[in-house]
């Protein structure tokens, strides 16, 4: 049995709802005041005020936030995840969006979200699926990367239920956290459009710098690319993570997958986390769904099959393909 997680990699950072599943919003509804009163919940807990339409999240000081990226109907992998982030002791879990895509019966990770109470972004997958939009919005200019991309959104459509494309329709396109003193900026792609690829390789600091100034935030976190990464800048008064994704390996040759932690206090501590799960099993369903074989290829091997025309250079030299 491997291990359910493996590899961990920290940085340190110095300092210079709608989107939650219904049957959770249904209980904080009826118990808001009792829940204010908790002490041990509300100490240290700060309202983040709202800007711009945003959703004001309490997160505690000193405390753990699990950030997680592109589900993609994963629903094997995002159960080890979440099992994870609770042996971690993370006090709140957010994903970053695209719930569907890539994976087999995409309705299996609606009842884990619930459980979980995770708090969730909306992706280019989450607004074309609510929608009923022509395609996935995805962001792809390759031919093949398109053709896997329109076969992959054809089934995520035809098995999400009209109960959960309506919730889908009620996610926010951005959160904000203040864990400890930094002022947190959640999105899915980029904080201007929704199905931006910010790679490693590709993005240069003085966007980042403009975007964290435009949205009065210190810490950027996305996803979308599938690739984690993070910088720190200006000597660590600001700081970007691209989450990565719990929907498919990491294009490293390993089947694991990853997610974020991040820890509030005088120092932000950024931490990517591999998780080992059932990808055999996840793998199988692809098959017994009828979908495409490079898919559960991927899920197997760890090396992407699909979506490397869109990959820079240095990021596409990782790979095997």
């Amino acid at each position: 049995m491997r291990r359910d997680a493996g590899r961990r990699r920290r940085w340190r950072l110095r300092v210079s709802d709608p989107g939650r599943p219904p049957r959770r919003a249904a209980l904080r509804r009826r118990a808001g005041c009792r829940a204010r009163s908790r002490g041990a919940l509300s100490r240290g807990v700060r309202d983040v005020s709202s800007h711009r339409g945003d959703v004001p999240e309490r997160v505690s000081e000193h405390r753990r936030i699990a950030v997680l990226g592109g589900v993609y109907s994963n629903a094997e992998a995002l159960a080890a995840v979440l099992a994870d982030t609770r042996r971690r002791d993370a006090e709140a879990v957010f994903c970053l969006g695209d719930l569907g895509g890539f994976g087999a019966h995409p309705d299996r990770v609606f009842p884990l979200l619930r459980e979980h109470d995770v708090r969730v972004v909306r992706g280019n997958y989450d607004e074309a699926v609510a929608a009923g939009a022509a395609d996935c919005n995805c962001g792809y200019t390759d031919p093949r990367d398109n053709h896997y991309a329109r076969l992959s959104y054809a089934y995520t459509v035809a098995h999400t239920s009209a109960t959960n494309r309506a919730w889908l329709a009620t996610l926010p396109g951005h959160r904000r956290a203040r864990l400890g003193p930094h002022r947190v900026f959640m999105c899915h792609g980029s904080p201007r459009r929704i199905n931006e690829f910010l790679w490693e390789s590709t993005t240069p600091d003085g966007l980042l710098r403009r975007l964290l100034a435009d949205h009065a935030a210190d810490v950027l976190l996305c996803t979308h690319t599938g690739l984690k990464w993070r910088r720190a800048l200006d000597g660590g008064a600001a700081h970007a993570v691209n989450v990565g994704a719990v929907g498919r390996p990491e294009n490293d040759g390993t089947p694991d997958v990853w997610y974020a932690l991040l820890t509030g206090g005088p120092e932000l501590e950024v931490e990517f986390v591999s998780v080992a799960y059932d990808h055999e099993a996840a793998a199988r369903a692809l098959e017994a769904e009828g979908l495409p074989r490079e898919f559960a290829e991927t899920l197997r091997t760890g090396w992407w099959t699909t979506c490397l025309e869109n990959l820079p250079a240095r990021e596409r030299a990782r790979g095997r393909f």
